[in-house]
């Protein structure tokens, strides 16, 4: 580990750590070991001075032992009753655990609904600064038992990435069934390499994370890219690292590298950019013209009237939209200070112009720069 991670994890007061299925499964049922393991390192984290809070998978393999399937379920009925068996053993078997050590733990369960409304969000935020300031381990999921393809996080991986995000965390670790991020697939390519530090997220490194997803997890590699990118871009350091290393949480804060290392952008993104660029739901797109990307981009401006090129979709005033270039690239995400139809009506136009029509200036800008977060990555 170099040097400016060990400062990174020496400093790191708030940290997420996200633990997946694939860890905590085992012969169809829960890995009591692991979980132990688990909740004894965050236990002494904890007690050490820091502020731990837990993004745990494993309901339904949960469920599915309980009930005795013996397979994981296929269907989303199947899965959502699975998860509502197993909930209540996996939380149980988590507080027994953090008990040993003297430390209470809180279930907390949540939809994309809960955290892509503003309110709701802050609501949530709230909530879990109090455990915190309790000495209470959160322990977060996704609400499985009623989730619809709607409001699904669909993944642990951006979960734990918006929760860190949501709390200003300075860590997120994330721990899997494989020992970090390779540069192909290790297990259909033996001369495949890890990569120990990832500078930034390239095209080829995505490209690279591309791989069918275990047998009990529902994401894979490719998500954990994704929440590495959230975090990341909004100056949260991740680890990709392996879950079932005995003492590895320990070993991180203590200074030995494991896994993979996602270097953080310098400047963090504001509460309220994070929000909007990897939380809230888009309810419409507004295309653009190249002259506007420029001045979003490079330029730092506001977005204007006279760049739009098409509105897509139906929305309010202070909708959350997506701002994309001629080719459908996202470029930034933001809220907007008019309604899809005003939008329509005064697209491609001057502000000048605008102002001498009839009723429908109240902004010089679609959507102001402190509401605009750029989201376009370079290759």
């Amino acid at each position: 580990m170099d040097r400016d991670q060990k400062a990174l994890f020496g400093n790191a007061r708030r940290v997420v750590v996200k633990v997946g299925s694939g860890v905590l499964s085992y012969n169809g049922g829960i890995n009591h070991n692991v979980v132990a393991s688990i909740s004894r390192q965050m236990a002494a984290l904890t007690q050490g001075g820091r502020e731990m809070i837990l993004v745990s998978s494993g309901a339904v393999a949960s469920g599915v032992a309980k009930i005795g399937l013996g397979r994981r379920p296929a269907s989303m009925p199947e899965k959502q009753a699975a998860a509502a068996v197993g909930q209540a053993g996996l939380i149980l078997e988590y507080e027994l655990r953090f008990a040993e050590a003297g430390l209470k733990v809180a279930q907390i369960l949540l939809t994309r609904n809960d955290l892509s409304h503003r309110t709701r969000y802050l609501n949530a935020r709230n909530t879990l600064n109090m455990l915190l300031s309790w000495g209470v381990v959160p322990i977060i999921n996704e609400n499985d038992t009623v989730v619809t393809d709607e409001i699904r996080f669909g993944d642990n991986d951006n979960l734990s990435a918006m929760i860190a995000l949501l709390l200003d965390a300075d860590m997120l670790i994330n721990l899997t069934d494989i020992d970090g991020l390779y540069d192909g697939d290790p297990r259909k390519n033996p001369s495949a390499k890890r990569l120990d530090i990832v500078p930034k997220i390239t095209p080829g490194i995505e490209a690279s994370s591309k791989g069918s997803p275990g047998a009990v997890g529902t994401g894979g590699m490719r998500t954990k890219i994704e929440a590495a990118k959230k975090s990341t871009a909004s100056g949260v350091p991740m680890v990709i690292a392996c879950g079932s290393q005995p003492g590895v949480l320990m070993d991180l804060f203590a200074g030995v590298a494991h896994g993979t290392y996602f270097v953080p952008k310098v400047d963090k993104l504001a509460s309220r950019k994070r929000w909007i660029a990897f939380t809230s739901t888009t309810f419409g797109v507004l295309t653009v013209d190249d002259g506007a990307v420029k001045a979003l981009v490079a330029g730092g401006k506001s977005l204007l009237p006279s760049g739009i090129v098409h509105v897509d979709g139906t929305f309010e005033v202070g909708a959350a939209v997506s701002v994309c270039d001629c080719h459908g690239a996202e470029v930034a995400r933001g809220l907007t200070n008019y309604a899809a139809d005003d939008i329509d009506a005064i697209k491609g136009l001057r502000s000048d112009v605008i102002k001498a029509g009839p009723g429908l200036h109240e902004y010089d800008e679609v959507i102001h720069r402190d509401n605009l977060v750029i989201t376009l990555t370079s290759s």
